[in-house]
């Protein structure tokens, strides 16, 4: 069998693209370049938005170039850099300590069910794939974290939910049967390797793609996770990033409840009118998808090798 580099590359050179006529070239190019323009725009209106006065967005609505500029958004959300960055330390805590553990269980898992001499793989699957159709509900689940594991105000509480996902480590037990042959891990065996050796340097080297692809969606999985955090921790020491920053802005819209309610209220929070709300909700987005955004050019090309390869037949 071909090694990947060079099944990698013969597709490449074999692509028909660079060969189409003209014509089709520029009308697949104006196609992309609008799709680049549908998924490009609405990030620069929101960051726009963000960085626009209130009264200009009320007047105005929305736009691309904002005429009264401003930081008041930002600066809302900063006024205590101390709560934001620890709940950016969280976040991040949690999104690298989940990918790894993630990633390792469920591969492991995913082998041990691939491999045609594990006696037990068809109970192993159907035990996943209950877990994938039947679920206790949250009254149970709240129940065992809090009742049965004390995981109230605690860390693990936000990371254990995320640890192993059932259809996950079926896309991976799909990957390894169709692109591990037994052969290889026969050959290591010959050779004297164990299953745990074979598998760290041989299974996972070559397994990249589906790696990357379920490290990615982990990731997302635990920095836009919110929910855990809203019913499992109330010490705003624990708060992460996305429960941090919806909490700043249901204290201020509670505020501005407060402001038009009571004219006493209005006296003392008479600042509160003019935050800008609609810009806090942008900068909101902006802060929490910062960081985020620029992991999947690291992930992009194992994305477009998996692709290559599964293209590709023995």
């Amino acid at each position: 069998m071909k090694s990947a580099e060079n099944t990698i590359t013969e597709v490449k050179s074999r692509s028909n693209f660079n060969l189409a006529p003209l014509p089709a070239r520029m009308i697949f190019s104006f196609i992309f370049i609008i799709y680049c323009l549908i998924v490009i725009l609405p990030i620069l209106l929101m960051v726009s938005v963000s960085l626009t006065n209130q009264a200009e967005i009320i007047e105005m609505g929305y736009q691309f170039i904002p005429r009264a500029f401003t930081l008041e958004a930002y600066r809302f959300l900063l006024r205590d850099p101390l709560i934001i960055g620890r709940a950016y330390l969280i976040t991040i805590g949690l999104v690298v300590t989940g990918v790894i553990i993630n990633v390792t269980i469920s591969a492991m898992f995913a082998f041990a069910i691939s491999r045609p001499d594990f006696a037990f793989k068809r109970f192993f699957i159907v035990l996943v794939l209950i877990t994938m159709i039947f679920h206790g509900g949250l009254p149970a689940f709240y129940y065992v974290y809090v009742m049965v594991l004390g995981l109230r105000n605690n860390l693990l509480a936000m990371l254990l939910p995320g640890l192993s996902n059932g259809f996950f480590i079926l896309v991976m037990h799909t990957f390894f049967k169709q692109s591990v042959p037994n052969e290889i891990i026969e050959s290591a065996r010959i050779d004297g390797s164990s299953e745990i050796s074979a598998f760290f340097r041989i299974v996972l080297p070559i397994s990249k793609p589906i790696l990357a692809t379920v490290a990615i969606f982990t990731a997302l999985f635990y920095w836009n996770d919110f929910f855990h955090c809203m019913i499992f921790i109330s010490d705003s020491r624990l708060f992460n990033l996305q429960f941090a920053m919806q909490r700043a802005l249901m204290n201020l819209e509670a505020m501005r409840r407060q402001v038009f309610a009571s004219p006493a209220a209005s006296m003392m929070f008479a600042t509160v009118r003019d935050v800008p709300g609609e810009a806090i909700r942008m900068a909101m987005v902006v802060v929490g998808i910062g960081p985020i955004i620029f992991v999947y050019p690291f992930f992009q090309r194992y994305f477009v090798s998996g692709l290559t390869l599964g293209s590709v037949k023995e």
